[in-house]
């Protein structure tokens, strides 16, 4: 069958009510069996046994658009797991953490299942993405000066947008990381993270800094256009993160990362690739000093 005529209506859920997966043809235009990993390793990776990664995941499903169907997403699984593959290969463990301590939500319609690096970073912290840590009790530990995170990693996907904006607890991890000099690493709806810190009135950390982020002209075009997404969103990432004097340097998808301090962004699972590379390079450096 041709793209032409696959399907752009939105595939019903029969796992709940009023919920849609993708169509079946802008899975043809927004997924594929590989990514673009290129071989890249880590001849001297980190070995200083201090240093690590918070790797925050969403654990919901379902996100209620504005018509009051829900798109059945979660976590991209490329977004996640090619810069954790990065990362894992330049020598830091990874904790994987939600906020309710529920596992990890994948949009496994993405999943590349031709692709060996992200099939084997998948399957060594399968069991961390099942039974994560809870953000409650990471910040109940203490976060000082001396908390080992060296950066802290949230991907995107559109599931993303549930909760995670709005918690008070990613808030203050990623105050924590901003104040410490530690890095944050987000891409594609991913940054919509960052309007955590604002939650209750709060003071926006990242006011005025430059960063890659899925274009809302997507969200409210082609996505519905094409299906992959059931109707218009309840908000938008790019508008909300411009309120605070963000500059999006980036108006389409074309695999772009950015670094404005110690903000690392990517625009969309096209960067996936770029941005482990980038984060990779900036950590091991870092820790290396």
């Amino acid at each position: 069958m041709s793209n032409k005529q696959q399907s752009r209506a939105p595939v019903p859920d029969r796992a709940e009510n009023n919920a849609f997966f993708p169509s079946e043809y802008s899975l043809t235009q927004y997924t594929s069996s590989k990514t673009n990993f290129d071989g890249t390793t880590y001849p001297k990776p980190y070995t200083g046994g201090k240093w690590k990664i918070l790797m925050i995941g969403t654990q919901e499903r379902y996100l209620m658009m504005k018509g009051g169907e829900f798109f059945s997403t979660g976590n991209h699984p490329v977004e996640m797991l090619l810069p954790m593959y990065h990362l894992d290969a330049a020598g830091f463990e990874i904790d994987i953490a939600t906020i309710s301590g529920d596992p990890v939500k994948f949009e496994w319609w993405a999943f590349p299942h031709e692709d060996e690096a992200v099939k084997s970073i998948y399957k060594k912290y399968e069991k961390q993405l099942k039974t994560p840590k809870k953000l409650a009790d990471i910040i109940g530990e203490g976060l000082t000066a001396e908390t080992p995170y060296l950066g802290v990693f949230i991907p995107g996907g559109h599931g993303i947008l549930n909760g995670v904006p709005f918690s008070k607890q990613v808030g203050t991890i990623l105050r924590w990381a901003q104040t410490n000099e530690r890095f944050t690493i987000s891409l594609c709806h991913g940054p919509a993270s960052l309007l955590a810190t604002a939650v209750d009135g709060g003071t926006f950390a990242y006011e005025g800094y430059e960063m890659c982020v899925f274009p809302d002209s997507l969200d409210t075009g082609a996505n519905i256009e094409i299906g992959y997404i059931p109707g218009p969103m309840t908000w938008l990432v790019g508008e909300n993160l411009r309120k605070y004097n963000v500059k999006i340097v980036n108006t389409d998808i074309t695999g772009q990362v950015h670094r404005d301090r110690h903000l690392l962004t990517g625009d969309s699972p096209l960067a996936s690739n770029s941005l482990g590379k980038l984060a990779a390079e900036a950590l091991l450096e870092a820790a290396n000093k």
